[in-house]
């Protein structure tokens, strides 16, 4: 099953009441389940074990969350929100900080940037994309965690303008 069907049946089952739906192609299952609150869920079961390169179609299927840790610290106190700037994410895919595993990363907390200039990749069906900023200041919090992935209009970084 490609992507967009995916991206497909999930629009459907949200504009309708149903709230269950499973879909079985040879070694691919998927199951969407929604709430009554209209949340949808993705539940995959674990793909075989087949000595196959990966497709791209199962590298596009959304990877179950991370059960959320218990918040053990007090973060770093932020500045006044209200002139922060959240820069989010353009796509969905995977966040990278740097251009390689072996390279530095494009920013850190506290360093100034400049419109146009390059914070991040993301990677969406095997394409890096360089996300440039659209505003110039400085950079206060990363909030993605890097090689993660992100959704659509994800917040990943926030910036003090200047």
């Amino acid at each position: 099953m490609e992507y967009k069907q995916i991206q497909e049946l999930i629009k459907t089952i949200n504009k309708s009441n149903i709230s269950e739906l499973s879909i079985e192609e040879g070694d691919f299952k998927i199951t969407i389940k929604q709430e009554a609150t209209g949340n949808v869920h993705y539940v995959s079961a674990p793909q075989q074990i087949v000595h196959t390169p990966q497709t791209a179609q199962q590298a596009a299927l959304p990877a179950p969350a991370p059960a959320a840790p218990p918040a053990a610290e007090k973060p770093a106190p932020l500045p006044p929100v209200s002139n922060l700037i959240t820069i989010k994410s353009p796509m969905i895919g995977t966040f990278y900080r740097s251009p390689a595993p072996d390279k530095p990363i494009f920013v850190n907390v506290g360093d100034e940037i400049k419109a146009g200039q390059v914070l991040c990749i993301i990677e969406a069906m095997k394409l890096f994309n360089e996300i440039e900023s659209e505003v110039s200041g400085r950079i206060v919090k990363v909030i993605a965690d890097d090689s993660s992935p992100v959704e659509y209009d994800q917040p990943l970084f926030l910036v003090e303008p200047i």
